[in-house]
């Protein structure tokens, strides 16, 4: 099978062929045909790869969506060999291949990262060998998940892929099927073979012997996760021939023909927790201004118990995500400032986030705040977050109501996946009110090395006050969950507001310590 299948397959590479049938004159009598020039006759073989790449260049070309591809099923079904011959009928610098096996890079961080880090860009196809589904049907079948566990899993799945069909990601799933007998041969006529004989190891066996358990939890996983806009198609492997041709003509069809609409998830309720308000901090007395003398001696305290307690966070390996949202002017930046003095300089990377760039545009909205995950014992902070999504995108009309609506569940999904992974959350909003912010935005106006902190959208903002300010209390009521509280601080006294910073990222981090 392998032999055959790579003597066609090397045959349609011929430069020639491909020339001619793309159109290029050849002149010629009634007589055998001219081998420089190749013949304009297409083999079945040669139509099916040609159309296949054709309709790769056009996905490039367009740039309107990236199409990602999921290889799952059971032992010795030929996906190495498949996708090895696929990549050779495709254009493999539009192509990306990812066979994972989770190093330190992987385990260090939530099981999801691995997926979205690699996620292509529109106008690229993405191969995920085995994936998210290989990975929760095994740990299943181990035990290493239990019943609970496998249905959260396959809820994420729903989620996860539900999320990439609403940005740009088409999916296409394929199972490759096996009966048990079949599979059985198959070993061992690789088995027997010195060229393939190293593919047969313990766990392909092991797998073999479980194969009934296996085919039941896949079979109930396929039919959980199949949605019009990622189904499931199932392909026979168990007489052995080529999946190819069915392989590169289903894919054609997919990159040529518009994505299948989006079937909506339910989400789940969320848990009675009573939120942050800014109109209950507008009625809140004002505490008295805090004196700068107070203020040092208290801020050196603070930093103190925060350097203690991030350090032990990093012995322990507890990674901590600090977020910092506010009205402008509100002292995000000094807070910051103030709260990373305490920390060691190898440990954190503070993240700012503005509009997208060019490369954080081809891909789904997340995928940005997902690369920039830190790695178990380090700190993460973020000056604006993924809440831009349900505040200067909402307001400034910079995403369309259906995805700043479905932003709060995708944030929800997000932050719960963090924390599933053992991660700290501290999301702090900085509160001013709009005569403090007029004061401050013209300090910065009249002090020559502030100036460049004052910008002109942030004078439009200003204009759009009210707006945001029903936004922010919208996006508390929807995300202000256990684990992922908001904390709303009165930042009208910035020194006062400071203090609060480290005092509240050091108690979620005292929480979460043993004897902290």
């Amino acid at each position: 099978m392998g032999k055959s299948a790579q003597g066609t397959t090397e045959k349609g590479a011929s430069g020639d062929g491909m020339q001619s049938a793309s159109g290029a004159s050849v002149k010629r009598k009634r007589a055998k045909p001219d081998k420089r020039q190749g013949s304009n006759k297409m083999s079945a073989e040669e139509r099916l790869r040609f159309g296949l790449l054709s309709a790769q260049l056009t996905l490039a070309q367009q740039a309107d969506r990236a199409v990602l591809v999921l290889v799952a099923g059971h032992a010795a079904t030929g996906k190495g060999e498949l996708i090895n011959q696929l990549n050779h009928w495709l254009e493999n610098r539009l192509t990306e291949v990812h066979a994972l096996a989770p190093g330190d890079e992987e385990r260090c961080r939530p099981y999801w990262w691995r997926f979205w880090h690699r996620l292509p860009t529109r106008g690229r196809l993405g191969v995920f060998v085995h994936g998210w589904v290989g990975d929760a049907v095994l740990a299943r079948a181990s035990r290493a998940l239990g019943e609970g566990a496998y249905s959260d899993r396959i809820e994420q799945m729903r989620q996860f892929e539900a999320e990439l069909a609403a940005d740009g990601v088409q999916l296409v799933k394929l199972w490759l099927q096996i009966d048990a007998e079949s599979q059985r041969r198959r070993l061992e006529m690789l088995a027997a073979d010195p060229a393939t004989r190293w593919q047969v190891t313990e766990d392909k066996w092991r797998r073999h012997a479980q194969h009934g358990l296996l085919d039941e939890l896949a079979r109930d996983l396929r039919k959980r996760t199949h949605r019009r806009h990622s189904p499931w198609i199932e392909l026979d492997a168990s007489s052995g021939d080529s999946l190819l041709p069915q392989v590169a003509t289903l894919l054609e069809n997919v990159m040529t023909t518009p994505p299948p609409a989006l079937e909506a998830e339910s989400s789940p309720a969320l848990e009675a927790v009573q939120p942050p308000s800014l109109a209950a901090l507008v009625q809140r007395e004002a505490p008295e201004r805090l004196k700068k003398r107070d203020y040092v001696e208290r801020l050196s305290e603070s930093q103190a118990r925060l350097a203690e307690l991030a350090r032990s966070a990093a012995r322990q390996r507890v990674p901590l995500v600090v977020m910092f949202e506010g009205h402008d002017a509100a002292g995000k930046g000094g807070g910051i400032h103030r709260l990373t003095s305490a920390l060691d300089a190898r440990l954190y990377q503070v993240h700012q986030i503005a509009a997208p760039t060019q490369e954080e545009l081809l891909h789904p909205w997340q995928w940005r705040f997902w690369q920039r995950l830190p790695r178990d014992g380090r700190v993460a902070v973020f000056d604006r977050s993924w809440y831009g999504r349900v505040l200067v995108e909402r307001v400034e009309g910079l995403a369309v109501e259906d995805d700043w609506r479905r932003g709060y569940e995708e944030i929800r999904q997000f932050e719960a996946r963090l924390l599933e992974h053992g991660a700290v959350v501290v999301k702090l909003f900085l509160a001013i009110d709009k005569d403090e912010q007029l004061a401050r935005f013209e300090a910065r106006a009249a002090t020559p090395h502030k100036r460049h902190k004052l910008t002109d959208e942030d004078w439009r903002n200003r204009e759009r006050w009210d707006d945001y300010q029903q936004a922010i209390d919208e996006m508390f009521s929807q995300t202000h969950v256990p684990g992922a509280e908001w904390t709303l601080i009165d930042a009208n006294d910035k020194r006062r507001a400071r203090l609060e910073v480290i005092q509240e990222v050091s108690r979620r981090l005292a929480a979460r310590l043993p004897l902290a």
